[in-house]
Order: C-alpha cells, then structure tokens, then sequence
C-alpha cells in the first residue's frame, strides 16, 4: 500500500511488494489499477530547514539516534500530531548486493518475509492488518525496507513481529514455489509497459558489470532457478541487527521506546562476517561505457519514446546539490527548458528527469514520449542542443532562483506526514550512514552557484559517455475483442478454498495490545465550515506540525455533463483552466506557482473536478489567487487549446494499449447502458469534435460559486483565510439555474457476460469481475466496507487474497471494492495474472463469492475487519492529503457534519447479520461482468468454450 499520497520528486528506484489500487469509477474517472514500474522516491526532510523565514521544522521533536552493543542503529523522532506512529526496518540489502544468475533475489527475499516464522507460521499480512496497521515493504538497489503504520498502541505489537522475522523466517521450500510464481506475475505486469522494457535495456548497457544495470526485481529466468539453499543464504547473510536500521516516528515515548527495542531485538546475535560489496566501481569518464548507437527496441506498443541515461557520482559526491539544481532547470515544471521546446512545441507529450543518488554511483535519467509521427532522432537532436546550450552558456538567476525553491519546497511538502518522514531518516542513514544528511544537503544545495549548475553540465552530460534508447512501435496496437454472455461453470480442478480464516488463530500469533494510558494526543477535530453569499463553502482545520497547507476542492463540471457526441468535454476545460486568463499567459501562471514551489491542479472525474494543491503556509495567499483567477477568469488561448486537444488525443493512444486502461473501458461500458452517463467516455473522434465555442459555454455554464466546495487544512489563520477567501472569491456569480443531470437505476447482468480484448505484446492480463453496486448514501454502507474486508479488502489477508494469491499463487494481487459515488456506485474485483491462469483465477473468485454470499461469514472475521477499518481510517487521517480529501467528500457527499467523528463508531456498530445480509445482496457470482484486457486468455479447463 502507498505510503506517498502524491510524488514530488524521485530520490531512489524501488519495488514494492504489492500495489495500492486507487480505484474510484464514479467519482474519480480513472484506471483502478496502477502498474509499479520502479520509481523514486521523493525527498523529505528532518528539521532547521528555513524558507523565506518560515519557523523551524523540527516537525515536533528531534531525532534521537542510539546503537545497540549488537550493532543495531535505532533512530527515534517523536511526533504529537496524531495518535499515530510508524516502524520501519531497513536492511542494507538490495540489488547492488547480488551476483550474476541470482538477479532478483533480494526482491524474493522481502516477499518471503510475510510468509511467517517459526513461532509465527501464519501470513504476516494476517496480522499486520489485524493490528489495523498499514504495513508494506519494497526493494531497491541499496536497501530493503518494512514499513507499518498504526495507532500508537500497536507499537510494541508492530517491533515485536520485525523482531521475530529478523531472524525466525524459515524459508519453506512449498512457500518459495508458490511466491515465486507470484514474483514472476509482478515482473510480467512491469513487461506490459514498453517504457518499463526500453528502461531495462538502456540500464543492462550502460552498466553492464554492475548491478545497478540489472532490473531491481529481477527476470523471470533467474527467479525460476531460485532454491532455498541460495534465498536463506542471503536471508542470513544480510538480516542481521548490525546491517539494519530501525525508525520509529509518531507519538510514543522515547525512552520506553528504546527499552522494548532493547528486549526484543538486543539479544538478536549480530552477523560477525563482513559484509561487502565487490561491484567494480564505475568510472564516469570511462568512455567505454557509452553506447555509440541507440539501443532500439521494436516492438508493439502507442508511442515513441527516447531515454537517455548518464552516469554520474555516488550519494556523497560534493556536486551532487549542483545536479539536482541541474535537472530542475532542465525539467522540473511548464517552465523548464526541455518542457518548453519539447512539450509545449508539440514534438512529445512528456518529458521528465531524474537524478539517482546511490551509493556506489548514480546517474541522470531522461525520458522523452514522442508525439505521433515525430522522429525520435529529431528529439534527440533538440535534446543534445539543449543541453549543450547549458553547459556552454551556463543558466540565468531566475532560473537558478526558481530551481533551488522548487526543490526545497519539495522536501517540506514531502514531509508532511510521519511515514515519510521515517522513510526520509532511514534512507539517509542507510546509504549515508547520517540521519541528518537532508539538513547537510539542503545547506549545500543553497550554495549552488550559476557556475557550478554549467560545470556539472559540461562534466557529466557529455554525449560520448551517455547511453540512449529508442522505443519505436512496431506497429499500432491493435485489439480484437469477443464479446458475449456464457455461463461460467465453477472449475473442475482439484484446489480447495482456504475458507474462513480463523480469528482465533490469528490471535493465538497477535503480540499483546495495551491501552496506552500515557496518551497525550487529542482525538480529531472538527473543521470550521462556512459559507459565501455566492453559495461557495469551505472548510477549514488549522494544523500548525508543519509550515505548509493542502488543499482539495470539487466544482459539480465533471463528465457527467459531457455531450453525448462531445465526450472528453469536460477534461478538456479542467485541462486549461491553467494555459492562460485575463490578466496572465500560460507562463506567467506557472511561474507563480514554480517559483515558490507551490502546486495545483485541475482533473476532471465522472461526478466533478478535484481541485489538489499544496504550498508553504507563506505562499498560501497566491495559490488561493491563482485558483481563484484560474476558476473566474481563464480565457482558454487557441494555441494552448489545440496543444492540450493533441496532447489527450495522444494520451488516448496510449491509453488503449495498457490492458488496465483498456479493461476499464470495457467493464465500464458493460455495465452501464448508453443512457448513463458513466457509459460515455472519451474518444478520438468525440475529442475532435470539440470546439474552442463548446469550451468557453461548458465553463461559463458548469463553473459555478454554488456547486464549488474547498477544504483545507495546514498552518493558517482561520479569520485571515476567511478574508483571503471573501476578497478572491466574493465577487464569483452564478449564471441561471445549475444544471442537473438524470443518473437512471441500472440493473445487474442476468448472466455472467465475458469480454475479453487482446493487446499484442503483452505478458500479463487484467481481470476486472463486477457489477453495479450502492452508492454513499445506501444504508447498506458501512456493511459493506465490512464485507469487503474480508472479501478483498487487502491482497495478503483477504480471504481472495489468501486463496488466489498466496495458497495458488495465481496473481501478485488481488482486490476488492464497493466504489460508492454520489449517484451511482460498482463492485469490483481486480486482479493482474498470466495468461495462463487467468480461467482459473476467475474460478477460484467466483467459487469464493459464493460461498459468502450463500454461507456468509463468521462473528470473529466481522469483528476483525471492523477493527482493521476503524484503525486503517485513524491512520490515514494522519496524513493530511488524506485527511483534507475525508473532510472534502463527505461535503461532497451530503454526509451529516460530525460524520468525520462518527464514522468509527458507525463501522462499530456494524452487526454480523448486517454483513451477512449484504453479502446476500450485494455478492452475485452469477450475475457479474468479467473483462480480460492483455494476452490471448489460455481457455483451460473449467470453462465454458
């Protein structure tokens, strides 16, 4: 599950164990199933950072730093804002540690830490989400990380069970096959993305006797040869206390804190073998590296793209800061130089950069989508020029001003929440061996001179030493579809359902949990509501941990509205509510925004516009007037117009060759009819035609005071914002009558229908299974999040998740969801596995849907689930996107004033025979949509043919 409610900027490439599925198809109109291709992370920060004299960002406490006599380094931060706290153990283990034929082993190694112990042998997922604690791990090339968040009474639970998997996990040889089939499912998910495959290619050459050259997860080769001997050498090898650092930050108390570590991981024997890393170093200016000639890869897929990687020094490196700026300048924003000749010329749709910061060595990435029937070697023209211009004419004071804030800023607003901010401690003690390496780096990236962003330019971007890729389509991706309604039967293959998991057994593995009497954090508060003459209403909740502000808002213009022949109306209009108003071009609003590292944005979704924005609590003032003019006054300039017009038409191209892209498409269109409006979606053709007139009246006509909400909450002065507030948005008028649109009843299917769309050069298929469901304000609500708890609520201890994924190793996840809109709402099930097994994936969830629907569940899972969603609820309000996104939709939704409070207590009451009684209702294996989008589905047995 993602711990990063939005990505600033990438730091370090990693690899989760399972993806986070943000999936709202009435409310939010986008894919439910992201694919984790390896990222970065993003900068966070410590303390004493100061911007434009803001206070000191202690976040609340200092960080505390002690070793054990095992060598175990624990770093300690208290932080008061939540009754909240978080553990993570990283491990100097990652990628960079393996060797030729073993590729991947670290990644297998972190998915076998949740099989269990030997005094635990249950999935650690069980009793993580038992604890209600939001817990993941992932893999990168120097470290291997375990994160948990939960309430602060389950802190002594969460170090008790990464103190028993330090050095209790057996390594089964039964488990190892069946999560070894789940890891290569992962790696065949990345192999469906063409920018994923010329990255993998372009990294193997331009270091080839590295590991930072192999894919972090590793290939499917080397994961089909694993044995136990080779994956429990590693485990002891490198698990050890003195190759690992603990983080706790949230509310505790420190030395109690310590004294528990103490007893449970100091009596852990360290490793006394010398672990080292016998990597050849790279040599930067070592020619030899590069690659002369493009790499090309030709093969099915939408676009073109060009990547271009050059080595650059290790973490510690003095020009590291001069680097960052670098990439900043290069393309970070709308005014950057490679956006500005690349993207606003028309030649790509996107253009991004990336500096990694390893230990052995980094290097700078750069990845250029190109624009149909634009030549790659013509980019890469344009490229090289640009960046000569750097390094020879060197970069202006405004751009060096612009670049340093953005990056600051960026750290603050990626710190916002405690799990970052332990990711950021460990980090940093990990590859630098100083937690306080943020606070030392941010000092010398103020320092950075003009002549020091040329000079890192002239030394490391030379052409001679880069290697570049080119992802040419070998053709456009074609897809041929069978359509139809058959009756399923239920599989004849010999596996047996998991059932019901026992609660008492999971509680027999539970560490104890006490009420902590000591807590000193007040419960949620309410935020403070009001209301405009014009209609406009925002809700306010002062928050002074941090000197920042997030803000989320929803204007009643989504897709709902668009015309029938017209759709991608909407979208079109949120899309350049930005590229120019009455008084500001295009430019000049990015750089309002860009030079003080503030951000905002627009995205259209089925039942409205989200609004998401962020700044330092100085710079609040001009993100409320940017909105405000942005909402008020845009004027939607022709040549930026027709820009975005193209920029979505390529993004459709794209978008139809992503199975999960493609899967929602057609489940969507499945089950609703055409006379819905969640049945319209966009298409080449309806984006055509669209005219700048139809932009200009679908604004003037949907953009209204009275159908527009605001929620923030951050370091403010309620009365001041209320003023800022009234002065910006006080003299927006309602135009007639607000428009309404009809959402009619939709019925359920009286069969299973199938549908299923066949991408070439795809490796694994997306399974969506579902129907129409209760929207937010059926009664049946609260039940519901309930059963879906148990059903799918989570990929490793669900009971799907315990059957398809970890019993039969079909899939790498699996989940569940009630997507309750406002007036419409689905049940859905999604699912990534191999052609293969797809048939009998399909079976095994329709198998276990009836069984709850026909034999329900039992009191002990009800009451299991209920506290995991009452504790996952707490969590999340901790985090302040979450939380602003909470106060903002259930104003959205009508909901009652203290539902913010109440919701807790409302899952608490929730009874077994009320779950029971939505499963009968709600779960229908016989009367559901299935959709595979990816490659030929092997009909297998259990099918009807």
């Amino acid at each position: 599950m993602s711990v990063f409610a939005q990505l600033y900027r990438y730091r370090f490439p990693l690899l989760f164990l399972s993806f986070w599925l943000a999936i709202v198809l009435m409310v939010n109109n986008y894919s439910a199933y992201s694919q984790l291709i390896t990222l970065s992370y993003p900068e966070t920060t410590d303390k004493n950072i100061v911007i434009k004299n803001t206070h000191n960002l202690s976040m609340n406490g200092s960080v505390r730093k002690t070793i054990l006599e095992n060598g175990l380094t624990i770093l300690t931060k208290e932080v008061r804002t939540a009754p909240v706290v978080t553990v993570q153990v990283w491990y100097k283990v990652g990628s960079r540690n393996e060797e030729p034929g073993v590729n991947g082993i670290a990644h297998q190694l972190e998915h076998m830490m949740f099989k269990g112990t030997t005094s635990r042998p249950i999935q650690f997922g069980r009793l993580f989400s038992a604890l209600g604690s939001d817990s993941n791990a992932f893999t990168s090339y120097d470290q291997t990380a375990y994160y948990g968040t939960a309430e602060s009474e389950k802190l002594k639970a969460l170090l008790e069970l990464e103190a028993d998997r330090m050095q209790n996990s057996p390594i089964a040889a039964e488990q190892l096959a069946s999560e070894k089939r789940v890891v290569i499912s992962e790696l065949q998910g990345y192999e469906n993305d063409s920018e994923y495959r010329l990255n993998r290619a372009v990294m193997r050459a331009a270091f080839p006797y590295h590991p930072y050259g192999l894919p972090v997860g590793g290939t499917k080769a080397d994961v089909n040869n694993f044995t136990v001997e080779q994956v429990r050498k590693y485990y002891h090898n490198f698990y050890s206390p003195d190759n690992a650092v603990l983080a706790i930050v949230g509310d505790f108390q420190t030395d109690d804190a310590i004294a528990f570590v103490t007893e449970k991981f100091g009596k852990i024997a360290k490793n006394n073998q010398e672990l080292t890393n016998n990597k050849q170093q790279l040599i930067i200016n070592n020619q030899e590296l590069a690659t002369k000639n493009p790499i090309i890869l030709k093969e099915p897929g939408a676009a073109a793209i060009l990547q271009a990687v050059y080595p650059l020094p290790d973490i510690n490196h003095p020009d590291s800061p001069a680097l960052d700026v670098m990439d900043y300048i290069l393309s970070e924003g709308r005014n950057s130089r490679l956006y500005q000749v690349l993207v606003d010329s028309g030649i790509a749709t996107d253009v991004s950069g990336s500096v990694a910061s390893l230990m052995d060595f980094g290097w700078y990435e750069l990845s250029v989508t190109a624009s149909p029937k634009e030549d790659l070697k013509k980019i890469d023209g344009i490229l090289t020029k640009e960046i000569t211009k750097l390094a020879q004419k060197g970069v202006n004071a405004d751009e060096l001003k612009r670049a340093k804030v953005q990056f600051e800023a960026g750290v603050i607003l990626g710190n916002r929440d405690i799990t970052s901010q332990a990711m950021q401690l460990a980090n940093d003690e990990t590859v630098t061996g100083d937690h306080n390496y943020i606070n030392r780096y941010l000092e010398r990236l103020r320092k950075v001179t003009s002549q020091d962003v040329q000079r890192v330019a002239k030394q490391y971007l030379k052409s001679n030493v880069r290697t570049v890729g080119y992802f040419q389509p070998s053709r456009a991706a074609t897809v041929s579809k069978a359509n139809g309604k058959a009756n399923l039967n239920h599989t004849h293959e010999s596996f047996i359902s998991s059932g019901t998991v026992d609660a008492v057994d999971i509680s027999k593995y539970l560490p104890k949990v006490e009420k902590d009497s000591k807590r000193t954090s007040n419960s949620q508060n309410q935020p403070e509501s009001i209301e405009l003459a014009n209609g406009l209403r925002i809700l306010m909740l002062p928050d002074k941990s941090t000197p920042t502000v997030t803000l989320s808002g929803y204007i009643k213009a989504g897709s709902e509205f668009d015309p029938e022949n017209k759709a991608g109306l909407a979208e079109l209009v949120a899309d350049n509510l930005l590229n120019g108003t009455k008084t500001k071009n295009v430019l000049s609003l990015a750089i309002a925004l860009e030079e003080r590292g503030a951000n905002l944005e627009f995205n259209a979704l089925r039942e409205g516009v989200r609004i998401e924005g962020d700044t330092l609590a100085t710079d609040l003032p001009i993100l409320l007037h940017t909105l405000a003019d942005a909402v008020q006054n845009p004027i939607f300039p022709s040549k930026e117009l027709e820009l975005s017009r193209k920029q979505s038409l390529n993004a459709i191209e794209q978008d139809l060759d992503e199975p999960a892209e493609v899967a929602k498409r057609a489940f969507v269109q499945s089950i609703y009819p055409k006379t819905h409006p969640s049945h319209n979606l966009t298409t080449e053709d309806s984006l055509r035609r669209i005219s700048r007139r139809d932009v200009i009246e679908f604004k003037a006509k949907h953009y209204r005071p009275d159908r527009t909400i605001l929620t923030m909450v951050g370091d403010f002065d309620p009365e001041l914002v209320r003023s800022l507030i009234n002065q910006e948005f006080g003299n927006w008028k309602n135009n007639g009558e607000a428009p309404s649109v009809d959402y009619p009843a939709v019925s359920i299917p009286d069969s299973i229908v199938r549908v299923n769309t066949v991408l070439p050069g795809k490796a694994q298929a997306i399974i969506y299974m579902g129907n129409t469901a209760i929207n937010r304000q059926d009664g049946r609500y609260y039940a519901a999040l309930v059963l879906n708890q148990i059903l799918g609520g989570d990929t490793l201890s669900s009971r799907l998740g315990a059957e398809v994924r970890d019993k039969q190793g079909l899939t790498y996840g699996i989940y569940s969801n009630f997507l309750a809109g406002k007036n419409s709402g689905t049940f859905l099930i999604e699912m990534q596995t191999s052609p293969e097994d797809a048939n009998r994936a399909i079976a095994s969830t329709r198998k276990l849907l009836e069984e709850m629907n026909q034999k329900g569940v039992s009191e002990e899972e009800v009451e299991a689930a209920k506290r995991t969603a009452i504790s996952n609820y707490i969590v999340s309000l901790a985090n302040p996107d979450e939380l602003t996104h909470q106060i903002l939709m259930n104003e959205v939704y009508g909901l009652e004033h203290n539902e913010l409070i109440d919701f807790t207590d409302k899952i608490d009451s929730i009874t077994l025979t009320q779950v029971n009684q939505a499963a009968r209702e709600l779960l229908h294996p016989d009367k559901i949509v299935v959709v595979t989008a990816g490659p030929t589905v092997v009909v297998g047995q259990g099918t009807v043919k």
